[in-house]
């Protein structure tokens, strides 16, 4: 078989069978197996799921990192090998990044007398609740790890192109759930009940002025409600309406303007309609700011591997690869998927010919940054 076959087998083996975030047990074990038949050493540490594996020797250490999770989608994308656990599908294309992060892991074990140093390989679960990063660095995986480097595959760009940026990259992702308690009544006398749907149009407009009116349009922020829940029946007004949404900034300083403001309209609204308004804020991932020097040894490495470079546009998107990068430097990259969808669809169908180029990209990344002093 050849390395390229072996590659896009082990992502189609994952893609039939993805797990949720935490639950990664079958496809721990499955990465397990792959890494030790090749030789690899697994490191002891100390995880539910995920998989940490090493190559080489001596004091220097670069670390590359997969995930391995997937989403609650029901898949539609009619590929032959198309998941098998009903209602749970690698939409993110986590199966490719994990089997690009294999190739890279045989190509390192072959020349892995001529490395100087060691490459950690971080297969983590757990990136689409956000919680896998932190298992991984209280396990002990980014010990004496001087760069870290991983990648995202980018539906948006054709197979062949890679892109990435220095400082911000990846935003702050927030959630907010937002409960408004009105007056219940009949929906034919609305006059004596305090109609909390009302008041939650009104909320979710005046929500929108905050990214138009009070952020600098040079900024970047998005303000979205994504849930409206209340009532249950035609002809009835209900007590409750539920909103919940997310907002996403690459600047702290925007991103406290955000919670303020949205904490201040609700509390005007209240006032306004004599309602009860109250507002829960959860903080997620970080804004995920590479390290210049890396991201920019990065990009010229993908260069001198014949890839099409260019500086990638500020995503809104969530990483949970910024809390490495909280640690230690490093950098993390798009390479060119060419889906028809986007991620989080449940048709997305990245292009398998990216997974061989970027193994052979990351294994030549890790084995040149353990050059640099």
């Amino acid at each position: 078989m050849t390395f390229k076959q072996q590659l896009i087998d082990w992502r189609r083996e994952l893609h039939q069978h993805p797990e949720l975030s935490g639950e990664e047990v079958a496809t721990t074990a499955r990465i397990r197996h792959w890494l030790e038949s090749a030789g690899l050493r697994l490191l002891p540490y100390s995880l539910a799921t995920g998989v940490v594996a090493e190559i080489g020797q001596g004091e220097k250490v670069i670390a590359l990192r997969a995930d391995i999770d997937a989403l609650p989608i029901h898949e539609t994308s009619g590929v032959e090998f198309s998941s098998h656990n009903d209602g749970v599908m690698h939409a993110c294309g986590h199966d490719v990044h994990s089997s690009v992060i294999l190739g890279a892991a045989l190509l390192l074990k072959a020349r892995e007398s001529q490395l100087a140093g060691r490459v950690r390989l971080l297969f983590q679960p757990a990136e689409e609740n956000f919680t896998g990063a932190k298992a991984l660095i209280k396990a002990g995986a980014l010990e004496n790890v001087s760069a870290i480097f991983g990648m995202h595959n980018e539906p948006g760009l054709p197979v062949g192109t890679f892109a990435t940026r220095g400082g911000a990259f990846y935003a702050n992702v927030d959630r907010f759930v937002i409960r408004v308690t009105g007056k219940g009544a009949h929906a034919a006398r609305p006059q004596e009940g305090n109609d909390p749907i009302v008041i939650a149009s009104q909320l979710v407009i005046a929500l929108q002025t905050i990214a138009s009116r009070n952020i600098n349009t040079l900024d970047s922020v998005v303000v979205s409600v994504t849930r409206i829940q209340g009532g249950n029946t035609w002809n009835v007004l209900p007590e409750n309406v539920e909103l919940e949404g997310t907002v996403r900034t690459h600047n702290a300083d925007v991103q406290r303007v955000v919670e303020k403001r949205i904490s201040e309209i609700a509390a005007g609204l209240a006032s306004a309609f004599g309602a009860h308004i109250e507002v829960d804020w959860f903080n997620g991932p970080i804004t995920l700011i590479n390290d210049e020097k890396w991201a920019a040894f990065a990009m010229q490495v993908a260069k001198e591997a014949g890839y099409q470079t260019q500086t990638s546009e500020l995503h809104m998107g969530g990483e949970d690869f910024a809390v490495y990068l909280q640690s230690i430097p490093g950098a993390f990259v798009s390479i060119g998927s060419a889906s028809e969808y986007g991620l989080h669809h449940s048709a997305f169908n990245p292009d398998e010919a990216l997974i061989e180029d970027a193994a052979r990209y990351f294994a030549t990344l890790a084995e040149q940054a353990l050059l640099i002093k």
